[in-house]
């Protein structure tokens, strides 16, 4: 049972299964219930299945965030979003450390007294197996920042959203991300001529950091009209900030990227080597889900939507 949104960091840490998500979408239908919302669940390609509260049709606004939860890496899934040789140089790395790792079992086979040419196809084998562990392999038992950060404050905004503009706001979370954003896509998909005007206001891995930094799409950039309205809520917020990144090398990899005109948005840390980075999710250690940060962007958002509709 759900009495809050923060409650699902305890009672629904881990998201993957069909029954933990089965048991994770009941819950979150009986308190949206509660709160005033008759949330749906719409099937999608893969077996994703969103759940969505509010009304897709009327909405000007999507809200979202994905509810589904990672396979456990032996490494973390370092991000730095606005720095681009760190995050060239992370992936290059990642890239050759699984090379290796698949490349080991031929190499032994290989010494072994097997071809050549079967080794190779153990090496194959191996590298598939591996990227598909990291898609579909056990479930990551921390998950606080990546993604309940998200879930929970899409919750909050949708409570906090007063009565009379819930009919410009339409929820979604989204399943199915960590396999390659399929809940989204079929959401855009099934939903396309409406999306195609809506803003999308996408929350993942906003726990953790003190500059919190959106991230909007080349096709809303190009719109002065949606930044002007977007740039209401960027500042500081106390000892923390909310920015939009404008200008220069920008990659955040997330559900927003399915839609004309999206946001991605996310909490960073920061360091003189990697600018601003996210460095836990999907280990062990993405414990972290400071509630300031929730509340900053429900205030926020809240407060962006009612204080004045974008053309």
């Amino acid at each position: 049972m759900i009495d809050r949104p923060i409650d699902i960091l305890r009672v629904f840490p881990v998201r993957k299964t069909k029954s933990q998500k089965q048991a994770f979408r009941d819950a979150i239908q009986s308190y949206l219930a509660a709160v005033g919302y008759d949330a749906a669940i719409e099937k999608g390609k893969m077996g994703a299945k969103n759940i969505v509260f509010g009304n897709p049709e009327t909405a000007s606004y999507l809200i979202t965030a994905h509810y589904d939860t990672p396979a456990a890496m032996p490494f973390p899934n370092l991000i730095t979003p606005c720095s681009f040789l760190p995050f060239l140089g992370y992936q290059l790395l990642i890239t050759i450390m699984i090379l290796l790792i698949a490349f080991m079992p031929g190499l032994i086979l290989v010494s072994l007294g097997m071809r050549a040419d079967n080794a190779s196809r153990i090496w194959l084998l191996s590298l598939y197996a591996i990227l598909a562990l990291m898609l579909i392999g056990p479930a990551n038992k921390r998950n606080a920042n990546d993604n309940t950060s998200g879930v929970v404050t899409v919750l909050e905004i949708a409570k906090s959203m007063p009565e009379s503009y819930r009919n410009k706001v339409c929820f979604v979370l989204f399943d199915l991300e960590e396999a390659g954003l399929i809940g989204s896509s079929s959401y855009r998909k099934a939903h396309k001529k409406q999306t195609d005007n809506q803003i999308i206001l996408n929350l993942d891995c906003v726990g953790d950091g003190n500059e919190i930094v959106m991230f909007p799409t080349k096709k809303l950039k190009r719109n002065p009209v949606k930044m002007d309205w977007l740039r209401r809520i960027s500042g500081s917020w106390g000892e923390k900030s909310i920015r939009i990144r404008e200008k220069g090398f920008a990659y955040y990899p997330s559900d927003q990227k399915n839609f004309l005109y999206g946001v991605g948005i996310a909490a960073f840390r920061r360091s003189k080597w990697a600018g601003l980075y996210c460095s836990r999710i999907h280990t062990k250690k993405d414990t972290i889900l400071e509630e300031t940060n929730v509340n900053i962007l429900r205030a926020a958002i809240v407060s962006l939507i009612t204080c004045g509709a974008v053309n």
